[in-house]
């Protein structure tokens, strides 16, 4: 999935392909009226001869397997998965600007990335789509950028929540009933945990950094759609009182309280899961990734057994969606008809008549409320799919730029920066990407 944001440079540049330094040789070359008209597609119609290509991160590689393997063999096409080396999504923009460009990838479908590959230039239009109305409430709100559609939602996006241990919790003498409300009683809960049994009361994992930003992310839920509209029109800043106390609020009555771990500046993600598996720590708060971690390593059977998940905001038992890379699919302006034509059909075949074996091949929830989510999947899973219809954005979902707040929550482990610097460093960043962005008010 797609953890983070881009790194500031790698933005401006992946922002300013159709500009000098960073100029894409083929930008504006296949303008709107070259987009491929969206007649009805026939999933299966048959495309002898006809090769597609798809980029893929090198962790996802694998993910879009089962469906290229049923689409060759129901079409005759073929399609070759290439893996685009780490870091994915700066190494993408800089692939776009040499000129480079594939029938297909997989791409965070928000507001704060998909922009960054330029998708009115170089993007398929996908509206009326015959898969777009089959979309659950949430995902029909991403992959779409000034009202039209870009990306084709093929997996719902990470849910953010609490993970927790059942024997950690049944010693700390809690149940279901003490489920917090708020994150002020999520705070508490830690230190019952704390207090009471000999784990800590979350796992943080400041060696790999990005998971620092969800203590935060939690606390800004009650900040109204209108804030985040004035943030990117540079009306409201990073540097609110809002969201300061939020980041001072983490330190000290989180980290500075004992609340996490001792080793919680160098913990890891594969830390994390190991610690919360062994009862070395009673919660950890994290995406999907988390649960796709267990999943790979234990049964449904024995996650059940010991691990339960519950959702939270600042101020109601609220869960958090966080759209990554490969929820998204796109489909790329080549200049080939018959090959825009295809990647079209290779989508609706996908969320058509593959759907149902799709998501059963990959164990994951459904984004259609048509096709029921597999059997067979850990009540932790359910409890997220549950979540999501009421589930508020994270700020990769809601900002026009995503800032890398864990590089500076990071620095703030190490005592290198203060919330105050934080939030500035954070301000900053937003600030310069979304000027070079060309974004009004900027």
């Amino acid at each position: 999935m797609n953890r983070r944001a881009l790194p500031a440079l790698a933005l401006i540049c992946a922002v300013g392909l159709a500009a000098t330094a960073c100029s894409d040789p083929t930008a504006g070359d296949l303008g709107a009226d070259s987009d491929t008209k969206n007649t009805v597609v026939d999933p299966t119609a048959r495309l002898d001869g006809v090769k597609l290509t798809m980029w893929t991160a090198q962790n996802t590689v694998s993910a879009p397997k089962q469906v290229i393997d049923a689409f060759e063999k129901a079409t005759g096409a073929e399609v070759e998965a290439q893996a685009v080396p780490d870091l994915y999504e700066s190494n993408v923009p800089t692939k776009l600007a040499s000129g480079d460009r594939p029938d297909l990838m997989f791409w965070q479908p928000s507001i704060s990335t998909l922009p960054f590959i330029q998708p009115q230039q170089n993007l398929l239009t996908l509206d009326g789509e015959e898969w777009e109305s089959k979309l659950g409430d949430t995902e029909k709100t991403l992959g779409i950028i000034d009202g039209k559609r870009y990306a084709a939602i093929v997996t719902s996006p990470a849910m953010l929540g609490v993970y927790y241990n059942k024997d950690v919790f049944a010693k700390a003498g809690l149940s279901e009933q003490d489920f917090p409300k708020s994150y002020d009683e999520l705070l508490a809960l830690g230190k019952t945990v704390t207090d009471k049994t000999d784990a800590a009361g979350f796992y943080e994992a400041g060696g790999d950094k990005w998971p620092l930003q969800w203590q935060m992310q939690v606390q800004l839920t009650d900040l109204d759609e209108q804030w985040w509209a004035d943030l990117n029109e540079n009306k409201e800043k990073w540097t609110d009182p809002v969201v300061v106390a939020a980041i001072k609020k983490y330190k000290e009555k989180l980290l500075d309280a004992g609340l996490a771990q001792k080793n919680y500046r160098t913990g890891t993600f594969t830390g994390q899961a190991d610690a919360l598996w062994q009862g070395e720590a009673g919660m950890a708060l994290n995406v999907t990734s988390f649960q796709s971690q267990l999943q790979a390593k234990y049964s449904t059977a024995e996650i059940d057994k010991k691990i339960g998940w519950f959702p939270v905001a600042e101020s109601a038992a609220t869960g958090l969606y966080s759209p990554d890379q490969t929820n998204g699919v796109v489909a790329f302006k080549t200049g080939d008809e018959k090959r825009q034509n295809a990647a079209r059909q290779f989508l609706a075949f996908w969320l058509g008549p593959d759907y149902a074996d799709y998501i059963k091949a990959m164990k994951i929830p459904s984004v259609q409320p048509s096709v029921p989510t597999p059997d067979g999947l850990p009540e932790t899973s359910k409890a997220q799919v549950a979540a999501l219809p009421t589930a508020i954005g994270v700020f990769q979902a809601k900002a026009i730029v995503a800032p890398d707040t864990h590089l500076y929550l990071a620095d703030m482990l190490y005592d290198k920066k203060s919330p105050q610097q934080v939030a500035q460093a954070i301000q900053d960043q937003f600030a310069q990407v979304a000027k070079a962005q060309g974004a009004p008010g900027f």
